[in-house]
């Protein structure tokens, strides 16, 4: 005899609250930055119906289709509120690296790849803090000299959108947290 709880209809079922966007928002795909959602088209894939955010990277104007039900799963979300702007500043001040600095070059690519693709602003500092240090230190591989540029853009993308600032101050603003004189030997 299959008896239910006596407390089981005074229990709710938690659905999880996938996030959902319309068109004009502004969203961050992870890698790829601050975008703006053009469109939500209805496309039919392996005789299925699915709904698409269609998505214009501001960068580059690259457009990215992303299947409504997989925006968790790709790690699509809003632009960070300009109120968590000091706590991505706080973890490049921060001087103590992420990884090991005696890794292989192609190690800490890895990581830092690995990073980048999380979709986190925090993460993207922490790479773009330790490739800024390591700069003093040694020469980047070539990859992390793109990982690097990458990191950057993605920070300055999101925080002059987040702060409603131009790109050129915000990158200003970063570059001076890497003063030569205030990265430790």
């Amino acid at each position: 005899m299959n008896k239910k709880p006596a407390n089981a209809e005074a229990r709710p079922v938690k659905q999880k609250q996938v996030k959902t966007f319309k068109v004009g928002d502004l969203a961050v795909y992870p890698a790829h930055g601050v975008g703006r959602i053009t469109a939500i088209e209805a496309r039919v894939v392996s005789g299925e119906s699915h709904d698409f955010y269609i998505m214009e990277i501001l960068e580059n104007s690259m457009k990215i289709m992303i299947p409504v039900w997989n925006v968790e799963q790709v790690c699509l979300r809003d632009v960070i509120d300009a109120e968590e702007v000091p706590k991505v500043y706080e973890i490049m001040k921060d001087r103590k690296l992420g990884v090991n600095e005696g890794q292989t070059w192609n190690r800490r690519y890895r990581e830092y790849m690995e990073k980048l693709k999380t979709g986190s602003l925090y993460d993207v500092a922490i790479v773009y803090r330790d490739l800024s240090v390591l700069k003093f230190t040694k020469d980047l591989s070539f990859g992390e000299r793109k990982l690097f540029d990458t990191a950057q853009i993605l920070l300055v993308k999101e925080l002059s959108t987040a702060i409603n600032e131009d790109e050129a101050t915000v990158l200003s603003e970063i570059e001076s947290l890497f003063i030569e004189e205030d990265i430790p030997d």
